[in-house]
C-alpha cells in the first residue's frame, strides 16, 4: 500500500509540469482581434529587425515549435505560425530569442548544442529497451531481466530529463532576456496581457524538461499493461 501511494505521488510530481505546460498553452491559444499579426508574421518581423541575416521562418509540424541552429530556421507548428493568439506571439518570441542567442554566438547558447542531442539520445534509448519489454520477457522469462529492463529504462530516461534540466538556462534566456524585454518594448501586446504572456513564456522554457518528464510514466503505463 506504502509502495503504491509513493508511485501515486511520484506520478503526479512527473506529470504535473507537463499538464501545466499543456493547459497554459491551450488557455491562451484562443484567436484575439487586438493582435495585429500572426505568429509566423511577428516572427519574420523581429528576424528583419534584428537583422538575423540566414535565420528563415517557416511552419513546422504540430506541437513542434522549435528553432533548429543546422538548417537556421525558426519552425513554428501551425496553430502558431497562422495563430492570432498570446500563445502564438509569445511561443514565436520565445523561438526567435533562440535564433538571437545563435545569431550572437552567446555562450549560453552552446548548452543546447552539447546537452539537448545528449538528452534526445537518453530518452530515446530509454523507450527503445522499453519496447523490447515484451520479447526480452517471453526469451528470458526471468523476473531478473524484467526488473533489469524497467530499471535500465527508468534510468535512461530519468538521465534524458536531467539533461534537459541542464538546458533550462538557456530555455529561460529565450522566454526572460530575450521574449519578455522585445514584447514589452515593442508593444506588440497590451499592457494587461503581461501576466499572462509572463506564464506562457515560462511554459515554453519548460516545455523540453516536462516532456521528458512524462515521458518516464510511459514505465509505469507498460509495465501495467504487460501484467494483464
Amino acid at each position: 500500500m506504502l509502495i503504491l501511494l509513493i508511485g501515486a505521488v511520484l506520478a503526479i510530481l512527473v506529470y504535473f509540469p507537463s499538464f501545466w505546460v499543456r493547459h497554459v498553452m491551450e488557455k491562451y491559444s484562443k484567436e484575439l482581434p487586438t493582435i495585429a499579426g500572426t505568429g509566423g508574421e511577428l516572427a519574420q518581423h523581429l528576424v528583419d529587425r534584428f537583422q538575423l541575416d540566414g535565420i528563415k521562418v517557416e511552419e513546422g509540424q504540430p506541437f513542434r515549435d522549435h528553432f533548429d541552429p543546422k538548417d537556421k530556421v525558426v519552425r513554428l507548428s501551425p496553430a502558431n505560425f497562422n495563430g492570432k493568439s498570446l500563445t502564438a506571439v509569445a511561443v514565436a518570441t520565445h523561438e526567435v530569442g533562440h535564433a538571437i542567442q545563435f545569431h550572437r554566438r552567446e555562450k549560453i547558447f552552446e548548452l543546447r548544442a552539447r546537452y539537448l542531442p545528449r538528452a534526445q539520445m537518453l530518452n530515446q534509448a530509454g523507450v527503445a529497451i522499453m519496447l523490447s519489454f515484451p520479447i526480452i520477457g517471453l526469451v528470458l522469462r526471468s523476473p531478473f531481466a524484467v526488473g533489469m529492463v524497467i530499471g535500465l529504462s527508468l534510468l535512461l530516461q530519468l538521465a534524458g530529463a536531467f539533461a534537459y534540466l541542464i538546458i533550462l538556462p538557456e530555455e529561460w534566456d529565450a522566454s526572460f532576456n530575450k521574449a519578455l524585454p522585445i514584447l514589452v518594448d515593442g508593444e506588440y501586446v497590451e499592457q494587461n496581457q503581461f501576466p499572462a504572456i509572463r506564464r506562457i513564456l515560462k511554459a515554453a522554457a519548460l516545455t523540453y524538461f516536462s516532456a521528458a518528464l512524462a515521458n518516464v510514466l510511459n514505465i509505469g503505463r507498460w509495465f501495467m499493461i504487460l501484467r494483464r
